[in-house]
């Protein structure tokens, strides 16, 4: 695929994972241009967990299934039974777990371009996800984003410094097929909103909120 078919072709995957092994050699492609990333004063701020065994995988996925039940009991009746049918993890139905963290004392205390934004080290651990997120997928993997959790159990399940930051667990491995409509749009949760909506020119025009 060119690039652009790539970056099209990537989903937030959940039901797709068949559980296959991943090549040794795939995985290694796809974490080294994960930590091939761009990052605030070359920091490299981000750490990568591989999580395999099945026992912590199953603590943490009973733990994203509450926190979808505590978001579901906020929300009105149409909007859970849309939500009922959404899919929001693939922890066990995955090969496994890639935790991507965020280490702020990482090139501290004088992180070139982080005076002014202290985010910039954040945003710097994203551009890996990222990265990683298109390499899978170039290789034909799939990846799910899990947001269903709370950072502080996360950082208990797997050890994690108190300073450093889990910014994602992500499922990977092989999967039937990628869809070609994103699981939110499918299910009717919402829709993408067109370039144009988005676009500004010169200065920021205020629009009605979608």
């Amino acid at each position: 695929m060119s690039f652009y078919d790539v970056l099209h072709r990537r989903r937030d995957t959940r039901g797709e994972f068949t559980g296959a092994p991943i090549p040794d050699d795939v995985l290694r492609r796809v974490l080294a241009a994960a930590h091939a990333a761009p990052s605030v004063g070359l920091s490299q701020p981000w750490d990568f967990v591989l999580v395999r065994d099945e026992h912590t995988r199953r603590a943490f996925r009973d733990h994203v299934l509450a926190e979808r039940s505590v978001f579901a009991s906020g929300l009105d009746a149409e909007r859970a039974g849309t939500f009922a049918r959404i899919k929001v993890e693939g922890i066990l139905e995955s090969t496994l777990g890639v935790v991507v963290t965020y280490d702020p004392d990482r090139g501290a205390p004088a992180v070139l371009g982080r005076h002014a934004i202290a985010d910039a080290g954040l945003y710097s651990v994203c551009l890996a996800i990222e990265n990683l997120w298109l390499a899978a997928t170039a290789e034909g993997l799939g990846v799910g984003w899990v947001s269903f959790y709370r950072e502080d159990v996360l950082r208990r399940l797997l050890d994690i410094p108190s300073a450093v930051r889990p910014v994602a667990w992500l499922c990977v491995g092989p999967v039937d097929a990628l869809p070609d409509t994103p699981d939110l749009e499918r299910h009717g949760w919402r829709n993408r909103i067109p370039l144009e909506d988005v676009l500004h020119q010169e200065r920021y025009t205020r629009r009605p909120s979608r």
